[in-house]
């Protein structure tokens, strides 16, 4: 096998690792000698043995003389483990592939220096987009200190995402719902406005795939959902968070009988309108090591973080039905011309049951 095979093995081998391992990224490794492959590991959950350690530890024979293939270079510095590089030198591995570069400064570049400087050959950039790809969330999170977001949204072919009485079940097929919640495990949260957590009165946990449930996450900037939502009433695991304004921390019966259903309450700026100040809500979010939202509405929010730019990609999905009239998907974009409205590029399209998943970015 070619190295771009092997470096795709570790790719998927990476994957076991969604929804374990935030805020580290996803990584995987196989380790070949004699064309054989005698280990294999990736990263199982965020604060254990790194995928190296694994691949190396699952090995029955002498790694001296051996390949090892990484998607991420290997680390280089003491975190909550120690430095994968000083393993792989010691086990007198004589080659490191690896797809792309640590862009983490306490790495970057010097996880490769360390192994030529105890004379491994290394090669460095071998499917190097599709493992940038693979680690989107840590790289975003890396580089913007923010996390990576992605808007979800359900629609008509006319573009509403419910009828004019706000009703919304089913716009999309089973399918799609199936999906939908296939993406919430792998992302750290998922977000809604109030208006959405009214309306709609949602659970946003993962039931129609095997997975962990993301962070619950509700923008309330008067502090005025009702106790009594599932969100609310559904949070054995203590992973609903509401966001509102620091105006409310003078709320403190309204906090206190939130906190005591095991709510975290955090607090962001709000602007003139008192409308909560979305920069501020994803600092608030970043706090706690959440490192990639998926946006689950309604068309405010979508609307607004449309409008700010404050998003990543969008996931569309298309039902084969017209409504006429309805709620807007992006209800507050108002363009007065063709040449204001935003432009998107399609990344990619795919058919999920009756459904089209339209996947956007900027």
């Amino acid at each position: 096998m070619a190295d771009e095979s092997y470096i795709q093995l570790t790719i998927e081998i990476a994957k076991k690792g969604e929804g374990s391992v935030s805020p580290n990224p996803l990584v995987g490794c196989v380790i070949i000698k004699d064309n054989r492959i005698i280990g294999a590991g990736y990263h199982q959950k965020f604060g254990e043995e790194h995928a190296e350690i694994n691949a190396i530890n699952s090995s029955v024979e002498s790694l001296e003389g051996s390949t090892l293939y990484v998607n991420l270079e290997p680390c280089s510095h003491f975190g909550k483990t120690p430095p994968c590089v000083d393993r792989i030198i010691k086990e007198k591995i004589k080659r490191v592939v690896i797809g792309t570069l640590d862009i983490n400064p306490l790495v970057s570049g010097n996880g490769v220096k360390a192994l030529k400087k105890a004379g491994i050959d290394v090669k460095v950039g071998v499917l190097e987009k599709e493992c940038i790809e693979l680690n989107k969330f840590f790289f975003k999170f890396i580089t913007n200190k923010l996390p990576y977001i992605t808007l979800k949204a359900a629609q008509t072919l006319d573009g509403m995402i419910a009828d004019k009485n706000n009703y919304s079940e089913w716009i999309s097929s089973s399918d799609s719902r199936k999906y939908v919640h296939w993406l919430r495990a792998r992302y750290d949260a998922v977000l809604i406005g109030s208006e959405t957590a009214q309306i709609d009165n949602p659970k946003l946990t993962v039931r129609m795939v095997e997975g962990r449930n993301p962070y619950r996450v509700v923008l309330d900037s008067s502090l005025k959902l009702k106790n009594d939502l599932n969100l609310f009433k559904s949070n054995s695991d203590n992973k609903t968070i509401v966001i509102t304004s620091e105006k409310n921390k003078s709320k403190l019966n309204k906090i206190n009988q939130l906190q005591k259903l095991g709510v975290k309450i955090l607090f962001a700026k709000s602007d003139v309108q008192e409308r909560l100040q979305l920069k501020s809500v994803l600092t608030q979010l970043t706090k706690l090591q959440i490192i990639s939202v998926l946006i689950e509405g309604g068309s405010k929010i979508y609307s607004a973080f449309l409008k700010q730019k404050l998003f990543d990609d969008i996931f569309l999905f298309v039902s084969p039905k017209i409504l006429g009239n309805g709620l807007k998907t992006f209800s507050e974009i108002e363009s007065r011309k063709l040449s204001d409205a935003p432009k998107l590029s399609i990344k990619r399209t795919q058919k999920i049951g009756d459904d089209l998943l339209i996947e956007l970015i900027k």
